[in-house]
């Protein structure tokens, strides 16, 4: 994602939300100062998806179910893990699966993160104007992580395109060499998912954010090299991104060999 393409929609974005944009170029300077002794190489986070079959998980309405009918199937196993934030939850508590990489601003179950950091996961923090405090609090307790933002890069913190955590996980992976992708549990409407962040200051806030990371994620797939599928049950279908059954995927990646 070359920024002069991403940052012209940046700004649009935080002037529709009435965010303040020195403040997320504050959050990402205080990030970069604690990755300095923790920092994950960007090569490391390449080498771990670059052209696997990926898996995208957000934490829409539709993640249990969606991850109960992955479980008939053998996709996990097949497949690089990426996990939106509180969709780590779900992976770790309905299907005993640790994400290969998480992608995180600190608004889920927090604990449930370090428990998958612990047990191999990559982390991927974001810095934003809202989340400094988490962000003094928890980097500390990662071993490694990569850092972004959705301002302008500096340092050791990155910016690949996107602005939630799932579209911004959808962009991360089309970065790392991720091929094909597949969303799951990104219903991208009006209902916030019980995996989603554990408080809400504003379901009108939160739903503007949903039909931002819609039209970012159909952003994405109009220039994307990937094969792009969604195997989220409900939800919003997402231009660019082919509805197909966790069985059809299965059957795609064996006639892919």
């Amino acid at each position: 994602m070359e920024m002069d393409q991403w940052l012209p929609k940046y700004r649009r974005i935080v002037k529709e939300l009435k965010y303040d944009p020195g403040e997320d170029k504050r959050a990402a300077g205080i990030l970069d100062d604690l990755l300095k002794d923790r920092a994950l190489p960007l090569e490391d986070l390449r080498q771990r998806v670059n052209g696997r079959p990926t898996l995208i998980f957000g934490a829409g309405p539709s993640l249990a179910t969606d991850l109960k009918r992955i479980l008939k199937t053998t996709l996990l196993s097949r497949c690089c893990l990426i996990s939106a934030d509180g969709a780590t939850t779900a992976l770790l508590k309905i299907a005993g699966k640790v994400p290969d990489v998480v992608v995180t601003d600190l608004d889920g179950v927090v604990e449930d993160i370090q428990e998958a950091e612990r047990r191999g996961a990559y982390v991927v923090v974001h810095a934003h104007g809202d989340n400094i405090p988490k962000l003094e609090r928890y980097v500390k307790t990662f071993s490694k992580a990569l850092g972004t933002t959705q301002a302008e890069p500096v340092g050791l913190v990155h910016n690949f395109g996107g602005f939630t955590d799932g579209d911004r996980a959808v962009f991360l992976a089309g970065a790392l060499g991720g091929d094909p992708l597949a969303l799951v549990g990104m219903d991208m409407g009006k209902t916030v998912g019980p995996f989603s962040k554990m408080y809400v200051a504003s379901p009108k806030v939160k739903v503007a954010k949903l039909r931002i990371g819609k039209k970012l994620l159909e952003w994405f797939a109009s220039t994307a090299e990937a094969t792009l599928f969604n195997l989220t049950s409900g939800g919003e279908d997402i231009s660019g991104f082919e509805r197909i059954s966790p069985e059809e995927l299965g059957g795609i990646l064996t006639d892919m060999g």
